[in-house]
């Protein structure tokens, strides 16, 4: 992120409540303005408020973006039922921050005591060129605003995924083996997935398991349905196989062990079928199996 001119069209730094919407109070908290009552235009400028400092959420390069990318696709398999899940959702923290997370959760609908949407619960940003001082600043103040959970990928230098810690105020990295829990999760979402592409598309599936996604269990039926019917195939011939040497061996024809073994090892129902009425009258094993 870099500053930003002071005449910068767009940008609009209000006082809470200018805009005749009233401010959100939560217990034994501060005032806080809505969480759409904007300091700068969505959609329109790059521009970022963090503790009334502006800033230029500037176009990724590709280990932001490539980053980003996979958040999207790992978080956004993973919200519940009755969770949204956002990318870039700018969001009114307080009185002097307006800027969004890479990517965020919030439950769906809209609260009642504002008329707007719900907070975000759970919050993702990327770190690559951004000041971990940045990040730093918006993580206290999502949190002071309500956010449960803050997150940060970063992908400089050792890439890590750490959360957010209220009490120590610092990043705690988070353990390779480390799956993140949450109620706006639908199953635990494993921190290397965040990192790891393969690892990404593994998260993804147990996800739709987790949501008895339709088409996945459409797939695990066919192939159940598939195995059953080859099941059967397979021992349809292996009984034909076996009753062509009980015929050959109650009428007294000699079978070689390759001849055994031919006859055992073919999986091919009319050929088998064929054989068996051959059996019957063959004077010789090589009769039975005969091309012609």
């Amino acid at each position: 992120m870099s500053g930003v001119d002071e005449k910068r069209a767009g940008f609009n730094l209000k006082a809470p409540g200018a805009s005749g919407a009233s401010s959100l109070h939560l217990p034994g908290r501060a005032d806080f303005p809505r969480l759409d009552e904007h300091l700068v235009v969505p959609e329109v400028t790059r521009d970022e408020v963090i503790k009334g400092r502006r800033v230029v959420a500037m176009p990724a390069d590709a280990p932001h973006g490539d980053q980003h990318f996979r958040l999207d696709y790992v978080v956004g398999a993973h919200v519940a039922p009755g969770y949204e899940g956002s990318t870039e959702l700018l969001t009114r923290v307080s009185k002097h921050s307006d800027f969004a997370s890479d990517a965020c959760i919030r439950k769906a609908g809209n609260d009642p005591a504002t008329g707007s949407r719900y907070l975000e619960e759970v919050a993702f940003e990327v770190v690559s060129t951004q000041g971990e001082g940045d990040v730093t600043e918006k993580a206290e103040e999502m949190h002071e605003r309500g956010v449960r959970r803050i997150f940060a990928i970063f992908v400089k230098g050792p890439r890590r995924v750490c959360e957010w810690s209220p009490k120590s105020r610092r990043w705690t990295p988070l353990d390779a083996g480390a799956r993140i829990e949450d109620s706006c999760l639908v199953t635990p979402l494993a921190a290397s997935a965040l990192l790891d592409a393969a690892l990404a598309d593994n998260a993804v599936v147990e996800a739709l398991i987790a949501k008895d996604n339709p088409v996945y269990l459409e797939r695990v039926a066919a192939a159940k349905a598939d195995g059953k019917a080859e099941g059967r195939a397979e021992g349809k011939a292996e009984g034909t196989a076996d009753a062509i040497l009980k015929v050959l061996e109650a009428r007294g024809v000699a079978v070689s062990q390759a001849q055994r073994e031919e006859i055992l090892r073919c999986s091919d129902l009319a050929r088998l079928s064929r054989w068996l009425v051959r059996a019957s009258l063959a004077t010789s094993a090589e009769e039975v199996t005969a091309e012609n």
